[in-house]
């Protein structure tokens, strides 16, 4: 009797157990994998991260346009005239912008159309005619100077090339032409440097097949080469040129300092970012000044904003 009892009692017991064996693997089943929580957690920092910057570039945003329109709604300047206008003297609130914006578009045009055809030239002739060595040799240099500080741009621009104008075209030798001399030589690394990862990225089926169709070495790089990285070659140029138009203090240091509309390419000017840094530290704040000096800064991100657009959809039509 007893021994009927227990195995009586011990047969609920075997079957609760089965009984929870079967959800516990089925739970198993349906639980995420690791791989799937790396997947979350990838995204979830994405999130993150994209959240952070949209803020970050939000508040730039706000903050300079509460700060730029000061000048036009709190001390009642015409913005007509703040545009148009070639008088540039805050001592006697005057506060023509015209002057600096036609230096800085001169400047980083001018320094654009010097460096993209040698920069152009640099790297067709490192990656399709020069042996694969100067690549390995030169390609560390470019680099180098594409790190090296505005700065010593700038020092050397004032050591060597202004007094070197001043010899050539006489007068001080600080003006536009010495700005773009100094942009110049900063821009070039870098057009060069992305100049030849875009021409290095074309398949080598490309120049196979052309000169297997009896095409020479010229006319594979000129009908072939080139306009297949012509996105890329576009692309370097908006960044050259964005950084020219962005420098301030190399510019600072050789071109003058006047806000005066230029009279030729020997004439000393400033461009927004010069003006803005050498004026900041020496106003003080909510002053009309220092508003005027605020307009400026948002002039100059709406103008790289304008730039930056204007070349990306000039790059797209050269795709095309």
């Amino acid at each position: 009797m007893d021994e009927l009892n227990q195995s009586f009692e011990s047969k609920p017991t075997a079957l609760f157990r089965r009984k929870k064996k079967v959800p516990q693997a089925f739970d198993r089943l349906l639980a995420p994998s690791a791989e799937t929580r790396q997947e979350w957690g990838g995204k979830l920092v994405s999130c993150l991260a994209i959240l952070l910057i949209g803020g970050l570039v939000l508040t730039l945003f706000a903050f300079l346009i509460n700060k730029g329109l000061a000048l036009f709604t709190t001390n009642k300047f015409s913005l007509g005239e703040f545009l148009t206008s070639t008088d540039w003297r805050p001592s006697h609130h005057h506060y023509g912008a015209l002057p600096m914006i036609t230096t800085s578009f001169a400047v980083t045009v001018l320094a654009g159309v010097l460096a993209l055809p040698l920069a152009l030239v640099s790297a067709i002739a490192i990656t399709e005619l020069l042996p694969n060595w100067v690549y390995r040799v030169l390609q560390p240099v470019i680099e180098l100077l594409v790190g090296i500080p505005s700065v010593v741009y700038g020092y050397v621009g004032l050591t060597v090339i202004v007094p070197q104008l001043g010899r050539m075209f006489g007068g001080t030798g600080f003006g536009i032409l010495a700005a773009t001399c100094v942009l110049f030589l900063m821009i070039l690394p870098t057009m060069t440097s992305m100049t030849i990862d875009n021409l290095r990225q074309v398949p080598k089926q490309y120049r196979l097949a052309s000169a297997g169709l009896g095409a020479t070495r010229w006319q594979t790089i000129s009908r072939v080469v080139v306009p297949s990285a012509k996105s890329g070659i576009l692309t370097a140029m908006v960044f050259g040129m964005a950084r020219a138009f962005g420098e301030a203090l190399a510019v600072q240091m050789v071109i003058g300092n006047a806000a005066i509309m230029p009279a030729g390419l020997m004439s000393s000017s400033a461009t927004l970012t010069s003006v803005l840094t050498t004026g900041i530290g020496n106003t003080v704040m909510g002053t009309v000044s220092n508003n005027a000096l605020w307009s400026l800064a948002l002039l100059l991100l709406l103008m790289s904003l304008a730039f930056n657009l204007v070349l990306r959809l000039i790059s797209r039509k050269g795709v095309r």
